[in-house]
């Protein structure tokens, strides 16, 4: 009996020895045992913040005292740097001067209470912060408040009780509006706390409930317009600019940037002055087409390609099959007229041996090919002859573009460890616009060719929605690429950037000039396109014009193509093909080089006919499988306002 009840008592013993064991340990750990916090709102908006912070150290973190941080550099909604003031007035433990040191920490700035070369012991300690701040109130078109992270959500220990003290200006006091509170991890709404407001106005908070680590308090207090100054807007851009240096580097370098282009233009890129234009009736020197389109345009593009193999039609050597907007040509050889050089080179890449070629994806090596062929030898033929594309001035202006894209966006870049992520985005997107600017370019181009003249536009309105889906993709990926730029900077990155394409793409081309002899065969090309562009009253002040028949509007309709102004040329025609014993029942004109699904090519559908060619070109000279990229409102919360941070031992 007497063992069994030593036993008793002993594993009651070690009962009481472990839940004292535990208790203590419990006791023990490193924690927050109160946090409060005395906020002073002045009247210039400032504010005095003086925190007095009671821990008990074990010696685990907390070996030579706390540190603080307070986020001093926000972003606004903009992504733009939103810089608050930071001031320290004195720091104390236990009522006497404290050494500290500060350290700057991605967005603000972290002090460190005590000294390195000196280990506290364990106990607990009463650490009392004060500093100044600005910059922290928010003015509203009814109200001012104060919405401010009392605790921060960043504290590595938990808080057995934290409080805040608000004092306002008198008449704030006097006339609070209204009074809000969260508590819990960042995000959270949770309210376990109380307030109460004094005869004075003091505006206390206290919460109800310990908070774990990460956890804190957000208070909000709000009063009338009018009592605290609100900075003006002088101020505000004051602000601004000084937050955001980077803008005024990205405004001084478009500045820099478009000085020297006007220098580059003023010495190279103006053209010469235009001669007398004289109406010429056949197109000067007997050029073709393709080195009308490749002159005036002073560049190759895919009209060049389609006004060639037109013309090669007209004159025999093709026939176009046209199967609902898919194209194949066939090679005609019982032509009676000559191929020009670059027509001549033209077939030979193009069908060689072969009868017949289809405009797809599957042969797009041998119509790449034939690009490549036609562009270089127009380029060799032509290009300093006739006018100077200044490629040279044009890359060092982009040059120092990406140089000031890439000096602006580390200036700003939110963390290291996004910045080859944005350098990669940057060369991508600098080069990617250029493509978008330019498809951009020729879609507008098309819709208001699509309404500029009377008549049925169905066709010429259904090339520019043709136009328009080939350009969504690249537009998304446009796009896609600016949302990733703006997560890695801001969105005055990303107007910087819109900015600097359009500059550059605008000077692309303003940077091309004729030479003294492009001058002069560009002052004939008008003439001739004058003389395609005469209406019937210019006919009769024009001398002994050429007879309106069928095979004069064919002749030159691969030039009116070429010189953008095929819709034109076909309306002139208009009642002469519809005479003409060519015409089917259907009242179309149906050339013999041009088979299709619908009989004969009216003037819209000639209109449309070159455009879709041209499309057709563009298209099938890609290789199968390329694509083009990809694609708070609300209330408040805990961790939300001015304030914040957090802090540990050290």
């Amino acid at each position: 009996m007497k063992r069994v009840f030593f036993h008793k008592i002993c594993l009651l013993g070690v009962f009481f020895v472990l839940f004292a064991i535990s208790s203590a340990s419990s006791y023990a750990s490193e924690r927050i045992l109160s946090f409060h916090s005395d906020i002073t709102v002045h009247l210039d908006s400032s504010m005095t913040v003086r925190e007095t912070i009671t821990v008990r150290s074990e010696g685990n973190k907390i070996l030579h005292g706390i540190y603080r941080d307070f986020p001093v550099v926000y972003k606004d909604r903009f992504g733009n740097r939103y810089v608050v003031g930071f001031e320290i007035i004195e720091v104390l433990k236990n009522g006497f001067p404290e050494p500290y040191h500060i350290k700057n920490i991605s967005n603000g700035k972290r002090v460190y209470i005590g000294h390195k070369d000196v280990l506290i012991p364990p106990g607990e300690y009463i650490y009392t912060f004060s500093y100044k701040t600005n910059r922290q109130l928010g003015f509203f078109k009814d109200h001012d408040e104060l919405y401010w992270n009392v605790t921060g959500n960043g504290w590595e220990f938990p808080i057995d009780k934290a409080s805040a003290t608000v004092f306002l200006p008198l008449e704030a006091s006097k006339n609070i509006l209204f009074t809000e509170g969260y508590t819990g991890p960042s995000g959270s709404i949770a309210k376990n706390f109380t307030y109460s407001i004094d005869p004075s106005g003091l505006i206390t908070f206290t919460t109800s409930k310990p908070l774990n680590e990460y956890e804190g308090l957000t208070i909000v207090v709000a009063w009338p317009k009018g009592i605290v100054k609100e900075p003006d807007v002088y101020t505000k851009i004051i602000y601004f600019f000084s937050d955001n240096k980077r803008i005024l580097l990205a405004i001084s370098g478009l500045l820099l940037i478009i000085l020297y282009y006007i220098a580059v233009w003023i010495k190279v890129g103006r053209d010469p002055e235009q001669g007398i234009i004289v109406t010429h009736y056949t197109p000067p020197g007997n050029m073709s087409p393709a080195v009308m389109r490749y002159i005036t345009n002073m560049g190759y593009d895919d009209r060049t390609f389609a006004s060639a193999i037109i013309n090669m039609a007209v004159k025999g050597h093709l026939k176009i099959f046209d199967n609902n907007g898919e194209y194949t040509i066939q090679k005609n050889d019982k032509a009676d007229q000559s191929l020009t050089p670059e027509e001549d080179l033209l077939m030979k890449n193009l069908l060689g041996s072969q009868k017949n070629l289809e405009f797809k994806k599957s042969n797009h090596q041998k119509i790449r090919s034939a690009i490549n062929a036609l562009r270089n030898y127009l380029r060799i033929k032509f290009e300093k002859i006739y006018f100077i594309t200044n490629v040279r001035y044009f890359v060092i202006g982009l040059l120092l573009t990406l140089a000031l894209l890439i000096v602006n966006g580390i200036s700003e870049s939110q963390s290291k460890d996004r910045l080859p992520v944005f350098l990669f985005i940057i060369f991508w997107l600098t080069m990617w616009s250029f493509a978008v600017a330019a498809l951009l370019s020729e879609t507008l181009k098309s819709w208001k060719y699509g309404f500029k003249n009377r008549g049925s536009n169905i066709l010429r309105k259904g090339g520019a929605v043709s136009i328009t889906f080939f350009t969504i993709p690249f537009v998304a990926g446009e796009i896609f690429g600016l949302g990733i730029l703006w997560f890695s900077t801001s969105l005055s990155m990303i107007l910087l950037l819109v900015i600097a394409i359009g500059i550059n793409y605008l000077f692309s081309q303003l940077l091309k000039a004729p030479t003294l002899a492009g001058r002069k065969i560009l002052d004939a090309i008008e003439g001739f396109k004058r003389f395609l562009l005469a209406t019937e009253k210019d006919r009769l002040n024009i001398l002994n014009p050429p007879e309106k028949t069928p095979a004069l509007f064919e002749k030159y309709l691969p030039y009116a193509l070429a010189l953008n102004i095929e819709q034109e040329w076909a309306e002139k025609f208009a009642d002469v093909l519809s005479s003409s014993s060519e015409v089917t029942t259907k009242r179309v004109y149906s050339p013999s080089w041009y088979y299709g699904n619908i009989s004969g090519l009216s003037a819209d559908r000639l209109t449309s006919f070159g455009n879709s060619l041209s499309d057709a070109i563009s298209s099938s000279s890609t290789p199968p499988g390329s694509r083009s990229g990809g694609g708070s409102g609300g209330g408040g919360s805990s961790g939300g306002g001015g304030g914040g941070g957090g802090g540990g031992g050290w």
